[in-house]
């Protein structure tokens, strides 16, 4: 894919070519959670969050500056600040902090209702109507994710499941301001400016957990850390946003579907883990209920 400027205009061509573009994405974002564990294992989770948003902050400088981007407008800076704050900072340090106490494929099931939480903010923002059908869907599919979560930690979540729980809103806060601005700017250039926006922040917080935080960095740990700047925080965002900009967030999302499921067999192919009985259960009707808040659309 070609990092321009171009912006595709007949139907015919863009909803083929966002859907691919938006299922690339999902297929990245699918190990981010697998990754992050393997990451844990070298690096603490503060500087995890952060070390990846640096290295992929320099690489998406050094995209902008070769193609000779143009900054961006006022009017754009709210929604590349929400981008940066939570796509860059917020559900990479929340994420990181969870997956210290919970596993990757339990945190997948709740992750899995990243989609109909974007739905929601990006209606909210939006002004959209939706059907009682759809807030029906969106409720049923909330209350799973909580029953998942009490039955997995015996009737009294932890402290990992408010950190997915918060990584949970401020990603779908940026995944749909970016989908937003994503129609009237190339889906590279917003990560990637939301990636430089956070630079005075990542960088020198990465400084600093380094300094304070105890690192081994073991091969997998550095392949892990490598896919989440390389890929999870830049790379997949650029399909993601390009799909979102093309064919719309609610149909991205549609796609985003498959990703909970992809996340629970990384999981347990990769890295070992031993899925809870009701993580499958509660994944799938997760799913469902996404997919009818989709179809009510």
């Amino acid at each position: 894919m070609r990092l321009d400027d171009s912006a595709t205009t007949s139907s015919s061509v863009a909803v083929p070519n966002g859907a691919v573009l938006a299922f690339l994405g999902v297929a990245a974002f699918s190990f981010t959670l697998p990754a992050t564990a393997l990451a844990l294992e070298g690096f603490g989770p503060w500087t995890t969050a952060v070390l990846r948003a640096s290295v992929a902050g320099l690489i998406a400088a050094g995209c902008l500056a070769a193609v000779r981007a143009p900054l961006p407008t006022r009017a754009q800076l709210p929604a590349l600040a929400a981008v940066a704050a939570g796509c860059v900072v917020g559900f990479p340090l929340l994420s990181s902090l969870a997956l210290g106490s919970t596993g990757a494929g339990d945190a997948a099931v709740v992750v899995g209702l990243l989609p109909v939480t974007t739905a929601v903010l990006a209606t909210v923002r939006g002004g959209v109507r939706h059907s009682p059908a759809f807030w029906a869907a969106a409720g049923v599919g909330a209350a799973a994710v909580a029953g998942f979560t009490l039955v997995r930690t015996g009737g009294a979540p932890g402290l990992g499941d408010l950190f997915l729980f918060g990584a949970l809103l401020t990603c779908a806060y940026g995944y749909a301001e970016g989908g937003r601005l994503s129609v009237a700017l190339p889906g590279w250039r917003v990560i990637a400016w939301g990636l430089v926006l956070a630079l005075p922040l990542t960088l020198p917080a990465t400084a600093l957990a380094l300094a304070l935080e105890p690192a081994e960095p073991t091969p997998s740990a550095l392949a892990g850390t490598a896919y989440l700047a390389l890929v999870s925080q830049f790379g997949g965002f650029v399909p993601w946003y390009s799909g979102m900009g093309l064919i719309g967030v609610a149909r991205a999302g549609q796609i985003q579907l498959a990703q909970p499921l992809l996340t629970l067999v990384w999981a347990a192919l990769l890295l070992g883990e031993r899925i809870d009985p009701f993580a499958l259960p509660a994944a799938l009707v997760v799913l469902g209920c996404i997919a009818v808040t989709q179809r009510v659309r």
